[in-house]
C-alpha cells in the first residue's frame, strides 16, 4: 500500500464519516492529561483549560495544541506568539474548572493561581506538575479548532513531591497514578 498524504483540507469520502456522538464517545475512552494554556502580552494574561496537547518531537523539542476557535482565549495566544502548556496535578481540577468557565473572567481566572512570568512573557504555574514555555512556529485551522505547533523555549519542573497527574477520562476528572519503585 502507497504512502498518501491527504492535502490540507482533504474531506474524507461520506462512508468514512462518523457522527460527532459517535466520535465524542470514542474519544471519551481516550485519557489526555489536563493543562492550562496561558499567554501574555498586548492584551493582558488569557488562558484557558485543554486536554487536547502533546508531543511533536524531541528534536527540536516541539508540542502541539488544539485550540477551539470559540475559546475566548484563542486569538490573543495567536497575536502573542508565545504560550505556556501548565500540566496540572490531581490537587488542581478545581483550578482546571476556572480555566475552563466560560463565566469566569481572565483576572479570575488567574487570580485563582499563583504564576511567574517564563521566558517568552507567557504566565507559567508555580505548583504545575511541569510547564513547557514555548513560541509558536506553525499554526493549521482544522475543523473547529486550531492546531498550534510551537517550539518549547524552557521547561519548569514542579517540586520533588510525587503527585499523581490529573487525566479527563471518560468526560470526568481521574488521575494518573505513578508506578511505585
Amino acid at each position: 500500500m502507497t504512502n498518501v498524504i491527504a492535502p490540507f483540507g482533504y474531506t474524507p469520502p461520506d462512508e468514512a464519516t462518523v457522527s460527532v456522538d459517535t466520535f465524542r464517545n470514542g474519544m471519551a475512552a481516550l485519557s489526555s492529561a489536563v493543562t492550562i494554556v496561558t499567554t501574555d502580552g498586548p492584551h493582558g494574561p488569557h488562558g484557558f483549560t485543554a486536554s487536547a496537547v502533546c508531543s511533536v518531537s524531541d528534536t527540536p523539542p516541539t508540542l502541539l495544541a488544539c485550540i477551539n476557535r470559540t475559546t475566548s482565549a484563542h486569538p490573543y495566544i495567536l497575536e502573542h506568539g508565545v504560550l505556556a502548556i501548565n500540566v496540572l496535578h490531581e490537587g488542581q481540577h478545581g483550578l482546571s474548572n476556572i480555566f475552563s468557565s466560560r463565566s469566569r473572567s481572565m483576572a479570575e481566572r488567574f487570580a485563582a493561581g499563583r504564576w511567574h512570568t517564563g521566558l517568552t512573557g507567557a504566565p507559567v504555574l508555580d505548583d504545575a506538575l511541569v510547564s513547557f514555555d514555548c513560541r509558536i512556529r506553525e499554526i493549521r485551522d482544522v475543523g473547529t479548532h486550531t492546531v498550534v505547533i510551537a517550539h518549547v523555549v524552557d521547561v519548569t519542573m514542579g517540586n520533588d513531591d510525587i503527585r499523581s497527574g490529573l487525566v479527563w477520562f471518560n468526560r470526568q476528572y481521574s488521575r494518573a497514578i505513578p508506578k511505585e519503585e
